[in-house]
């Protein structure tokens, strides 16, 4: 029930959750250990008469479950990138799916005898529920140290899918697991039948993400023009879709059944195709506000979990010595479950993949002590009814709470041990080196930062904007650090069998194609599919050069990990047969947009080589440019030919194009005019829409 009182209590945590990114990072701990102690603070005054109302905001599992986890999950999904993810596609599902039913069976047998034999008799099904919920790691609590500490991408991306799918995993084992306890009936048939449906949530939820995703990314594409419309519709999506799902798999919907699917599921795979392929039908300038908004939202609901975790832990009876006992026995079961989970599961997984996708053994160290603990198994728990209860039962409190004083104790002791030492854990195992290739892109970023400081300074001084010693004062340190940046330089690309300074460069050149791409979109001159075609194209491109490839093929524009791609175009067959993918207007946007985005590249190219011979190899920096203005020249060619082709839709084109450039012109002088305050909002108001009419 939401109160004053309540509603207090919510902004005063997210005030604290703000400020503790400056304390935890002045006594060098990570955010979320410190959430939980606020948490616990708050908690332990709340039993301070005048200081109540601290207690009365609390988890329970609808503000879980239909709130803050589609939030995370969204956020977390949307930013994964879906060709990485089946890249290694292997890796995920053996750990999420492999990895956690070998934890939950670890977990489950041996608490069950390791309580027994200091006199605590659990039934076998409890200790199921306990290996269920606790064997699904939190995403969000390791991805933020992950970043921060510098963690390998894959090693990320391998983490984070294999925590969202898990989580999966355990939420229908648990619930499968929960029916079966209240029906008091456990056998092979129902083993079997428990099997089934949890195979059945899993393929439900993919479908069913599917078919939501789908249908959201069409509506934010014909809601393209409004800004507000489109994020709007991905606030939506995140939630619909998980409490849709929930709904399916509890209301009976088809003759009298219910549609067993796995809400988190569903809302992954539904992310995952908005953040993948629907991200290009989201307008350029609302896209990156769409994901900062989704970080902003991810962060509190993350904020608000972890100190409501410790808001909970004070509230929770550990004082027991006979549970107390039973919690750190837990602790070291739950711990030794994870690794039986990984080495061997990896081991597996490595005898059949090449060096390169091996995960290597000091990656396994950190995914086997890494694996925290937080909202979901929080969730589950509250999930479990008050009254519950088990034959051959025999403690003096419910199972409910002592499977909540488990729960509670494992997520405080991965919390305060795993995620406080996971810092001199990866600085140990060295996972946090750069490669060859980052090492170079580090010092060649840090020559041109200091490059364009000396510029400034010169220029500075010139203007009086800083007096002559000051000047000469800084430019003697940034021209000592210019110096020192591209001598390492030097030093890190003198194997020239790795060509790594021309892979920089050839990066840095895909990177200025792929802004400049997003550019022409965002000003209609040119359209989704061409937006696509060349996105892709560039992808494929950087893809190839990072592995050491510098001789892509420059034709092709996917491949078979752009799975939502494919089964978009799959999909258009069915419902459009006849329609060409590409046709005459695509063809002339694409050659058009090739041509000047090669052309953007040699321009900056050539200036980069007057300017900063320093830095980089004028002999390398000749090589990008000529390669781009072959670029040019053959995309050139080609809209030539198009146009002689087809004289009459080639000016229909031009003359649009070019209406489309006077339009942006227009937008960008009417902006100007109102950023300097030159009309009012009233006007500004009036002429944007006069614009928008006559586009």
């Amino acid at each position: 029930m939401i109160t004053a009182a309540t509603t207090l209590t919510l902004f005063i945590m997210l005030g604290i959750a703000s400020l503790a990114i400056f304390w935890a990072k002045r006594i060098n701990i990570p955010h979320t250990v410190l959430l939980v102690a606020i948490g616990i603070s708050l908690g332990l005054l709340s039993y301070f008469p005048s200081l109540a109302f601290l207690g009365q905001f609390q988890l329970t599992p609808e503000l879980l479950f239909y709130i803050f986890l589609p939030t995370l999950i969204f956020e977390s999904a949307y930013n994964m990138n879906v060709r990485r993810l089946v890249d290694d596609y292997a890796a995920v599902l053996l750990l999420s799916i492999g990895g956690f039913l070998i934890s939950t069976i670890v977990i489950t047998v041996g608490l069950h005898a390791l309580l027994l034999a200091i006199g605590l008799v659990i039934p076998i099904p409890i200790t199921l529920l306990f290996g269920a919920l606790i064997s699904a790691t939190d995403p969000v609590a390791i991805l933020a140290l992950f970043k921060e500490y510098g963690a390998p991408k894959r090693l990320t991306l391998i983490f984070e899918g294999e925590s969202l799918f898990n989580d999966a995993t355990a939420v229908a084992l648990f619930l499968i697991t929960l029916e079966a306890i209240h029906q008091d009936v456990f056998s092979v048939a129902t083993s079997l039948s428990g099997l089934l449906l949890f195979v059945s949530m899993l393929i439900g939820g993919v479908i069913f993400g599917l078919v939501v995703g789908g249908l959201f990314a069409f509506l934010i594409g014909t809601t393209r023009e409004s800004e507000v419309a489109s994020i709007t519709l991905t606030l939506v999506l995140a939630h619909i879709t998980f409490i849709l799902a929930e709904l399916l798999s509890t209301t009976p919907v088809l003759f009298g059944q219910v549609l067993p699917i796995s809400p988190i599921i569903s809302t992954t795979i539904a992310s995952l195709l908005i953040g993948n392929y629907g991200r290009a039908k989201i307008h350029p300038r609302a896209e990156k506000f769409v994901s900062e908004l989704w970080e902003q939202f991810a962060f509190m609901a993350n904020s608000l979990v972890f100190i409501l975790i410790g808001v909970l832990m004070s509230q929770t009876s550990l004082l027991s010595p006979t549970i107390l006992l039973a919690t750190i026995i837990a602790i070291i079961v739950v711990a030794f479950a994870r690794a039986a989970s990984i080495y061997p599961v990896v081991f597996l997984y490595n005898l059949f993949q090449t060096d390169a996708k091996r995960i290597p053994p000091t990656w396994q160290h950190l995914l086997a002590w890494g694996s925290l603990r937080g909202a979901l198994a929080v969730t589950m728990v509250l999930l479990i009814p008050d009254d519950f209860m088990i034959s051959g039962w025999t403690l003096a409190i419910a199972p409910k709470e002592f499977l909540l004083a488990l729960t509670v104790g494992c997520i405080g002791a991965t919390l305060f041990i795993k995620a406080t030492t996971i810092k001199p854990f990866i600085k140990r195992f060295n996972i946090d080196a750069l490669s060859r290739l980052e090492e170079v892109e580090y010092q060649e970023a840090r020559a041109l930062i200091h490059y364009h400081v000396q510029k400034k300074l010169n220029s500075f001084q010139e203007r009086k904007y800083i007096d002559a010693p000051t000047a000469q004062r800084l430019l003697t340190d940034h021209e000592a650090a210019f110096t020192k940046a591209c001598q390492q330089v030097d030093t890190l690309s003198h194997d020239k069998r790795e060509r790594l300074s021309l892979r920089t460069l050839r990066i840095f050149a895909i990177g200025i194609e792929k802004q400049q791409l997003k550019n022409l979109y965002r000003h209609n001159e040119i359209n989704e599919t061409v937006f696509r075609r060349i996105s892709g194209k560039l992808q494929l491109q950087l893809e190839a050069i990072e592995s050491g490839d510098m001789a892509p093929d420059i034709a092709i524009h996917t491949d078979s990990r752009d799975v939502f791609e494919r089964l978009a175009t799959y999909i258009r067959t069915i419902f459009k047969p006849t329609k060409k993918s590409f046709n005459c207007d695509d063809r002339y946007m694409y050659y058009r947009a090739q041509s000047i985005i090669s052309r953007k590249v040699v321009k900056e190219f050539t200036a980069l080589k007057e300017a900063t011979t320093s830095v980089f190899s004028e002999a390398e920096l000749q090589d990008v440019i000529d390669l781009y203005k072959t670029f040019k020249q053959n995309s050139h060619a080609k809209l030539q030919q198009l146009i002689a082709e087809a004289p009459k839709d080639a000016e229909r084109l031009a003359f649009s194009l070019a209406e489309h450039s006077v339009h942006k012109i227009e937008e960008t002088i009417l902006q100007d005019l109102y950023n300097k305050e030159l009309i009012s909002q009233k006007l500004y108001i009036a002429l944007r829409d006069e614009l928008l009419a006559s586009k």
